[in-house]
């Protein structure tokens, strides 16, 4: 569980990140990296709630 909690918030933290340098440069791979980032974000979260639903089903 704990191991999830800390992908998913480095995750964040990093496309945050990846975003911030977008803003204040203007590249484009930064915002790209951040979408990325972002997705993967998504599927870890998705993947934990996943987890802890088959706990409670089990």
């Amino acid at each position: 569980m704990l191991l999830f909690r800390w992908a998913v918030m480095l995750l964040l933290l990093a496309a945050g990140v990846s975003f911030a340098f977008y803003v204040g440069t203007g590249q484009v791979r930064y915002r790209q990296w951040g979408l990325v980032i972002l997705k993967w974000t998504i599927l870890a979260a998705l993947g934990f709630f996943g987890v802890l639903v088959l706990e409670r089903l089990l």
